[in-house]
């Protein structure tokens, strides 16, 4: 065991985590030369579209050291603040952590979120200032800015280029030397974590695990205690480019088991893993369940989908644990699923994955978060979907969810950011300097007004430079009001939103001026209404498609026009009655793009 390091890589951005990863495998020769690519820990094709790491991914690299050879599991983590949730779990399987800082950039907000959270964890970090190779680098001010975050001396920060790979061996030493190796026990009763799980076609569910105590030999009785389910360990392994199978595993040790586990929901991210015979005592202190902060309605577009859709949104979990789905129903698009995501990205990531994985095309209704509402009589039931909400009569009063978000930019975009927090409610909590030109800004802000596009206009306004992180905070009182779009006197509850009282006439014309422009046009005139309750407040009228009935009239007397004329507009009107009107998907999509 004293010859184990496990430990992962954590950044913002885009500060070359992915980069790095693919020089230390070069360096170990644990990828041959023929297949080594860029990204090559990415393994989704939408990672290497975007360039941006979705999934973590475990890899075991060998490095020989004074004469000694060492096993380094390393895990390469996501750094979009969407999916903090995969590096809350890399991190519970690690006992070490290397924080990765733009040498151009300089520390960034998900930078100083992730080295919270491994500080909490106790990992050893190991500070690295990357793209040092850049002209436009100042490795002696970000080394500056590492030093008062964490208080470790400037010999301790590593310089390194992931592009020419100057600094690895160094990197490679300093794990060696300042990780330490993993605390366990083989000979006790086993004990393993599962931090993660993926979906095989032809093998069933393999789950990713880390070995705190014991060791498991392929053939043995296993139970997962948190489901209590028992099976028998088809295989064990450890996770090269491809998975290794493995005689034994012992304690430290990171791996993955096949079981032929079928059913997604036998398995839990968190759950501990021991035997049948020799059980241990008690689960292992898992990481804390997640908590979506975005809700939306995804439906399949043909109503016979429905199962395939909970078939694949139940593998999809199995590989992104921070997904949470439950069944709903709509009258305007049938039955679907009320999805919880942990970010617009996020929810965009899923929407694609599902296209391009499993094949199904969704149509996602507008994004909402959940409230709390609480009747004349106290009682309090939380509403994650504007229909779901009371009679206003019986309502006493909605807590809407706020967040503590932490800006950080440069001091010249402080204005354009003051007005955006501001005109979004947020209130301003503290501002300060952290170096140089660089500030940090904290708001309190409700996520309602966060959900939709908040993070583009952030980027927009501050030219890419201001990074945003956030958490959940409190609920607050607010006056929140339902806003009802009308198409023809009949409600379309996919378009109902929640909004706060002060925005709701502005934010219903512009809905109504933009479905205006977006449902085609019919052979019958479509009236778009806003309405709170039973006010309209605002309307807009499609005009029908008309066909010239009195071109074949040439003179004569005007009654014979006026009846053609009369004779089409009933039969406008008894098409109006039973005229249905078809809401394109994009229309349910208008909602975030409205400016």
């Amino acid at each position: 065991m004293k010859n184990i390091r496990n430990f992962c890589i954590i950044a913002h951005i885009d500060h070359g985590k992915s980069t790095l990863a693919d020089r230390l495998l070069e360096f170990t020769n644990t990828v041959s030369s023929k297949d080594m690519e860029a990204q090559v820990l990415d393994d989704m094709d939408l990672e290497k579209e975007r360039g941006i790491t979705i999934k973590s991914h475990a890899i075991q690299m060998e490095y020989k050291h004074n004469g000694e050879t060492y096993i380094l599991n390393l895990i390469d983590t996501p750094g979009h603040v969407d999916f903090s949730y995969e590096v809350s779990r890399s991190i519970a399987a690690c006992e070490g952590a290397l924080l990765i800082v733009d040498g151009s950039q300089g520390i960034q907000a998900q930078t100083i979120s992730n080295l919270y959270m491994a500080i909490d964890n106790n990992l050893e970090i190991i500070p690295i200032v990357n793209k040092c190779d850049l002209d436009s680098a100042k490795p002696e001010e970000v080394e500056d800015q590492i030093v008062d975050l964490l208080g470790c001396d400037h010999e301790e920060i590593i310089r390194a280029s992931g592009k020419t790979g100057m600094g690895v061996q160094e990197i490679l030493n300093a794990i060696i030397d300042r990780v330490p190796a993993p605390k366990g026990d083989p000979e006790a009763p086993l004990q393993a974590l599962i931090f993660d799980s993926v979906f095989n076609p032809f093998r069933g569910i393999i789950a990713y695990f880390k070995i705190v105590n014991g060791t498991i030999k392929p053939g043995e009785n296993v139970k997962f205690v948190a489901t209590g389910k028992e099976y028998d360990a088809d295989e064990i392994g450890v996770l090269k480019l491809d998975m290794a199978p493995r005689k034994e595993l012992s304690a430290g040790n990171v791996g993955y088991i096949i079981s032929g586990i079928k059913t997604s929901k036998e398995v839990k991210v968190g759950d501990t893993i021991t035997h049948v015979a020799k059980p241990c005592d008690k689960a292992i202190e898992g990481f804390e369940e997640v908590k979506p902060m975005v809700f939306a309605g995804v439906y399949p577009i043909e109503t016979e989908d429905y199962e395939n859709l909970r078939a694949s949104l139940e593998k999809l979990q199995l590989n992104d644990a921070s997904l949470t789905f439950q069944p709903e129903s709509s009258a305007a698009l049938g039955f679907g699923f009320r999805c919880g995501f942990l970010g617009l990205l996020h929810m965009e990531i899923v929407q694609e994955r599902l296209s391009r994985e499993f094949d199904m095309e969704v149509i996602t209704t507008v994004p909402n978060v959940s409230y709390k509402v609480y009747d004349k009589k106290g009682n309090m039931s939380e509403v994650h979907n504007p229909s779901g909400l009371p009679d206003l009569t019986l309502i006493d009063h909605i807590e809407e969810p706020y967040i503590r978000a932490s800006v950080i930019t440069q001091a010249d975009y402080i204005g354009p950011i003051m007005t955006l927090c501001l005109s979004k409610r947020g209130e301003l909590v503290k501002q300060e300097y952290i170096s140089g030109n660089r500030m940090e800004m904290i708001f309190d802000m409700p996520l309602g007004e966060i959900v939709i596009d908040f993070y583009d206009k952030l980027k927009s306004i501050s030219k890419g430079y201001a990074s945003f992180d956030y958490h959940l905070h409190n609920f607050r009182e607010s006056k929140l009001i339902k806003l009802d779009i009308l198409l023809n006197g009949e409600s379309v509850d996919a378009l109902s939103t929640l909004t706060h009282f002060d925005n709701s006439v502005r934010f219903g014309r512009r809905m109504c001026e933009k479905l205006k422009e977006l449902i085609p046009r019919q052979q019958f005139d479509i009236a778009i209404q806003a309405a709170i309750g039973a006010k309209i407040i605002a309307r807009e009228t499609i005009k029908a498609v008309r066909k010239d009935v009195t071109a074949k009239c040439y003179g004569g007397d005007i009654s014979r026009k006026r009846k053609l004329l009369e004779k089409q507009k009933q039969g406008k009107k008894r098409m109006k009655q039973i005229g249905s009107v078809e809401v394109p998907q994009k229309a349910f999509l208008a909602v975030l793009k409205l400016d």
